[in-house]
């Protein structure tokens, strides 16, 4: 059980969110600029292609780490999760915008986020939902927008008080960290329950649950990327914003920067046994210990898709039963060989901080 006294860390007053200059762009650029926190953007029709090389960084240009995140390549052959090609314009931008202080966050919020995780999984939700509260405030629970939403989920006195908290001129509960994560996971849980789609579950949570339905029905489609357009423009940026700070945290998706539909592909991807050709290509050991993904994908510069691809459930199965018949290329098996020690050590190091990926 998580203790209910307070947090006591304090959140630096300074954040990494400046407000952006006011600039005339094209339909094209003004579809793909990003928002602060206190500036809302008018809704653009739809660009051609976002996809196209200039959108594309180069592996010179790309964080380590994101070098396959950009190929806006389909769901198939590969379990990994890719970056809608919608998206690829818009999570550049804000990367090379925001990435420096969300990657800070990562070591000055792991409190915050420790007690997050620990909430989310007590009502079966995504632990990657917290970064929501990352772009809502910044981790600040002292936020306040200019509707009036308060506290590190950005909660309406309304909404608030119907998931249980306490908001009158003597007290806000809504600043406080774990009962307004409680809150809020309850929320998201029901939202969940009704569009069935992450995507809109975010879009929902900005802009209330009346204008994702009235999207719905205009465009005839549950899609986000097919309805995006229907929504408030801070609501559909919303989304993106979401996706972007999810892979600066994670260098990777998950099912929550996913639509119910590509979810949906990827599970039936996931379920393809190996085919001949790829166990030719391989090579596998034996192993146990407690390995952990994200050390043996940094020795080795393994990639992450294939990674998945050979290696379904590596750290659950790895924990529940102690072994695991890695599966890797020769040349990344050969360096896992040579630098298991040091693997297992990082393995070790990321279990002691609590990172979960």
């Amino acid at each position: 059980m998580i203790s209910t006294a307070p947090l006591k860390s304090k959140l630096p007053h300074k954040t990494f969110f400046r407000k952006a200059p006011k600039t005339t762009w094209s339909p094209l650029a003004a579809g793909l600029l990003l928002l602060c926190f206190t500036t809302t953007l008018e809704a653009q029709p739809p660009a051609n292609n976002l996809s196209s090389a200039k959108s594309t960084p180069s592996a010179q240009t790309a964080p380590r780490g994101f070098t396959q995140l950009f190929e806006p390549v389909p769901l198939s052959g590969k379990t990994g999760t890719r970056l809608h090609p919608m998206a690829i314009s818009y999570v550049q931008s804000y990367m090379d915008r925001y990435g420096s202080g969300l990657r800070k966050m990562r070591d000055w919020g792991r409190p915050y986020f420790d007690m997050m995780d620990q909430v989310l999984s007590q009502y079966g939700l995504p632990s990657q939902l917290k970064y929501l509260a990352v772009i809502e405030s910044g981790l600040k629970s002292n936020a306040v927008s200019w509707a009036g939403a308060v506290g590190p989920w950005q909660f309406m006195p309304a909404t608030a008080r119907r998931y249980g908290l306490t908001v009158t001129y003597a007290t806000d509960q809504r600043t406080d960290y774990i009962k307004s994560t409680h809150a809020a996971a309850r929320y998201l849980r029901d939202l969940y329950a009704e569009f069935q789609d992450w995507l809109l579950v975010i879009a929902a949570y900005n802009g209330g649950e009346g204008r994702v339905r009235t999207a719905i029905q205009k465009s005839r489609s549950t899609d986000f990327w097919k309805l995006q357009y229907q929504l408030p423009a801070e609501s559909m940026n919303h989304v993106k914003k979401f996706i972007a700070t999810h892979y600066v945290f994670e260098e990777d998706g998950s099912e929550t920067t996913l639509t119910l539909q590509e979810r949906k592909q990827k599970n039936e991807v996931a379920g393809t046994p190996l085919t001949e050709e790829e166990k030719k290509q391989t090579t596998t050991l034996l192993i146990s210990g407690r390995y952990k993904k994200e050390a043996i994908l940094k020795y080795t510069e393994t990639d992450r898709n294939e990674f998945v691809r050979y290696n379904p459930n590596f750290d659950e199965q790895l924990s529940a039963q102690g072994s695991y018949l890695l599966r890797l290329s020769p040349a990344c098996m050969q360096v896992f060989v040579e630098k298991k020690a040091a693997i297992l050590e990082e393995s070790l190091q990321l279990l002691l901080r609590g990172i979960r990926r």
